[in-house]
């Protein structure tokens, strides 16, 4: 299916890189943008001492709803610029609470668009929140480095492939995508050498290419680094502008925790992540 749909979760502060490549992107695509500024209400602690005073919690309410509107404020303005057809909305949330009120906007859309978390810049649960959407939304999730990108149509594609029902939802899903690539790695990463008979990946790489994509395999086997560094280690040397996988993690005790190394690619990611669970 075509992506006609896009929702970005707007940055509360800083250039606002993932609202910048959804709306190039849904140029692209010919898609609606959706920005979406999500409001971190106060939580009173059940613990306190004493009431919390109701002018600070009224200060702080207004603070939070201020930041958003400011961020939705961007987002009309970039999107006035992109000439896409748009639209602004705003979630409120309460601080460490439960995120249903982004899923609801996050689930009738095609694709969400998030930006990675900026040390510099931290925001309340921006983890949390990437988490949540990947595992929760049911749609897939494309995390846009805090640093921004310069390719908004990417022509290299690196698809990581290890057979996985996650890998295979992935690449589904970035089918609109790697149609327009000029170039898609399938990197297949084997702690091991296997017996199997035959090139691995060469089944979903003849899927590929009989959408008529330019499809190359690429095999490691025992690499010395991780997963996380070897992917990587060849976005770095072979310039890939997108990297497209399958986003792992677990649950414990309700709690979204993502897998080693998915964490790490998303914590050292140089060029955007298309994700899907």
């Amino acid at each position: 299916m075509p992506i006609k749909d896009i929702l970005t979760v707007l940055d509360l502060a800083g250039d606002q890189p993932a609202a910048k490549y959804a709306l190039e992107f849904g140029r692209a695509h010919d898609a609606h943008v959706t920005g979406l500024a999500v409001s971190f209400e106060p939580v009173v602690p059940a613990f306190a001492a004493a009431p919390m005073p109701v002018d600070y919690l009224q200060a702080a309410h207004e603070q939070a709803i201020a930041a958003a509107n400011e961020a939705k404020k961007d987002f009309d303005e970039l999107a006035r610029l992109a000439g896409v057809t748009n639209e602004s909305r705003i979630a409120e949330i309460l601080t460490g609470g439960p995120l249903e009120n982004v899923l609801v906007h996050c689930r009738p859309t095609d694709m969400v668009v998030i930006g990675q978390a900026n040390p510099d810049k931290p925001e309340p649960m921006r983890e949390l929140l990437i988490e949540t959407i990947l595992f929760e939304s049911g749609v897939p999730v494309l995390l846009v480095p805090y640093i921004g990108s310069k390719a908004f149509q990417p022509k290299n594609v690196l698809v990581g492939w290890d057979g996985s029902s996650t890998a295979t939802r992935a690449i589904h899903a970035a089918l609109p995508v790697l149609e327009k690539a000029d170039k898609i790695t399938l990197l297949v990463i084997e702690k091991k050498a296997t017996t199997a008979n035959g090139q691995p990946g060469a089944d979903v790489a003849n899927y590929l290419a009989r959408h008529n994509m330019d499809v190359t395999i690429e095999v490691v086997t025992n690499p010395q680094a991780g997963i996380a560094d070897t992917v990587l280690n060849h976005v770095s040397d072979n310039s890939n502008d997108l990297v497209v996988m399958g986003g792992y993690g677990h649950s414990r005790m309700r709690e979204f925790l993502f897998g080693g190394a998915t964490r790490e690619i998303l914590e050292a990611m140089t060029v955007p992540v298309l994700m899907a669970h």
